[in-house]
């Protein structure tokens, strides 16, 4: 199969995308290298319907015509692949995201067509994960608050505050907690905690990182238990080798330090407080993947990164009821 030729650059892009059969073949050669196949029912026998750019599975089932956007995250979307394409270009090349005003500006459609079409490439942008350390290497842990100043919000939420009321994850300090896990040289983890408590942080860090990998962090107390040599995995064994840096003291002693996730802070705060200014709780977690995402292919090139992209978008889901909550409103009713 000869090799797959795509835009590297975004004015390449923008020449390259402007075909919407170009798009089509694009989009084909992405998702199905051996042939288009039925989404429903994995059939090879199919028939392309040209007027209308879809294909007609010839097997006995319902939904026997579908589209290159069946099963991905753009599927039941009005919305054309030459707009669709650019848009995960634009939010997987730039460093500090997008904001969906400038979107909206750019595609020529709605804002809120255009934050619904980003949080469904956020969700292609969300990794599996996989375990960092091991072999030698070394991770650093810390945690962040995301979340406007104190000075800055109104009298009843101050008052929120101050009496410890809770906010869901602003519960007492007015601020969402993000815990990062990032391997030296290699990719980063950024989950959204409750709180900074150990039976919360520890746990998280024994789920993301290998079991005696070099961890380090800051004097939080928190922290303690990662040295603890009862754990339920490796009975008498340290579960980590963890070296602290008291911030009081010093930021750096010998080679510990968190300067390599104190940095991937400033990138996600920076996109936060200059792009999307205002970030709710609840979608956070989206925003995260996004950061961490560019972040650990910040060693490919754009166009690269954007092909991970496009291929992350089959299999995966957004509905608007589901972005917005409705489908756990309607659980709860």
């Amino acid at each position: 199969m000869a090799e797959l030729k795509y835009p590297r650059t975004l004015l390449q892009a923008v020449r390259y995308f402007a075909d919407p059969k170009v798009c089509l073949d694009f989009m084909v050669a992405m998702r199905w290298l051996k042939g288009v196949t039925c989404p429903r029912c994995g059939s090879k026998e199919v028939t392309f319907i040209s007027t209308r750019r879809i294909w007609k599975c010839k097997a006995d089932h319902e939904r026997q015509q579908f589209s290159v956007k069946v099963g991905t995250v753009m599927e039941d979307s009005p919305i054309g692949l030459d707009k669709w394409l650019p848009a995960m270009w634009l939010l997987a090349s730039c460093k500090n995201g997008i904001s969906s005003y400038e979107l909206a500006r750019g595609l020529k459609v709605t804002q809120k067509t255009a934050w619904f079409m980003l949080h469904r490439i956020r969700l292609a942008m969300q990794e599996s994960g996989g375990v960092l350390g091991g072999d030698g290497k070394t991770v650093e842990v810390d945690e962040t608050w995301i979340g406007g100043k104190a000075r800055n919000m109104n009298r009843g939420r101050q008052a929120k505050i101050k009496t410890g009321a809770k906010m869901g994850p602003y519960a007492y300090t007015g601020k969402a907690i993000v815990l990062g896990m990032l391997e030296r040289g290699g990719r980063v983890v950024a989950k959204v905690v409750p709180n900074v408590k150990r039976k919360t942080l520890v746990p998280k860090v024994k789920e993301h990182v290998e079991l005696g990998t070099e961890v380090h962090t800051d004097a939080l107390g928190s922290y303690l238990g990662l040295e603890s040599r009862i754990s339920e995995e490796r009975f008498g064994e340290p579960m980590y080798e963890h070296k602290v840096v008291d911030h009081a003291v010093e930021y750096v002693r010998d080679n510990v330090h968190v300067n390599g996730v104190e940095n991937f802070w400033s990138l996600l705060k920076r996109a936060i407080r200059g792009t999307y200014v205002s970030v709710e709780p609840f979608h956070l977690f989206r925003y995260l993947d996004e950061q961490a995402f560019r972040f650990n292919t910040r060693k490919q090139g754009d166009g690269d990164r954007f092909v991970d992209v496009v291929r992350a978008v089959v299999g995966k889901r957004l509905t608007y009821r589901g972005l917005i909550g409705g489908d756990s409103l309607l659980a709860t009713a």
